[in-house]
């Protein structure tokens, strides 16, 4: 912390070097998020880099007190759901399906099970995907999300539970999940 600290100081005197070391350090962090909210990798690394833009402009606003990691992943999140406003608006491009017979392997199952699976996510609400994508991927605590969302961990633990409740619905809709039928004795 007392690294990021020293960093965020040299920024701010317009050491340039120390900013390329926050960019680099924290560029997986920042285009994980924005790839995983966005689903399409033009579009995240066009996120990525206004959120570092962001990050230089607002870096004199950084609570010291936080792990810059936190901060960084809520720019991101926000700027990804301002581009998912703005792209409601657009059309999308339509993708051609050709009608191929189904040869089907172990293989191609487990492909299918992570396009579809990744496909459920993308089609989340936002503040359920942010939360699914920072405990799942990125690997923060309950805390540390709370904390990167600033919201309650009550309201983060809701809608996880609701976000993985309807990936398994999806899941079960394309055959990919079983229904499990509960004893209740």
């Amino acid at each position: 912390m007392d690294d990021e600290r020293t960093l965020v100081d040299a920024c701010l005197d317009g050491r340039r070097d120390a900013f390329h070391t926050l960019v680099k350090r924290f560029e997986s962090l920042v285009f994980g998020v924005c790839l995983r909210m966005l689903g399409d990798r033009h579009e995240a690394e066009d996120v990525a880099q206004e959120v570092f833009l962001r990050m230089h402009k607002s870096l004199h606003r950084w609570d010291k007190d936080r792990p810059l990691r936190h901060w960084l992943a809520a720019i991101a999140a926000n700027r990804c759901r301002t581009a998912l406003s703005q792209r409601r608006g657009k059309p999308t491009a339509t993708e051609i399906v050709d009608n191929l017979p189904d040869h089907r392997t172990a293989e191609r199952d487990d492909c299918e099970l992570k396009t579809v699976l990744w496909e459920a996510v993308n089609e989340l609400r936002p503040d359920y995907r942010q939360a699914f994508l920072l405990l799942h991927e990125q690997g923060l605590s309950y805390e540390e999300m709370a904390s990167a969302m600033d919201r309650p961990i009550g309201t983060l633990k809701t809608w996880l539970h609701r976000a993985r409740g309807e990936l398994l619905a999806k899941l079960r809709s394309r055959g990919l999940a079983e229904e499990v039928a509960y004893d209740r004795r």
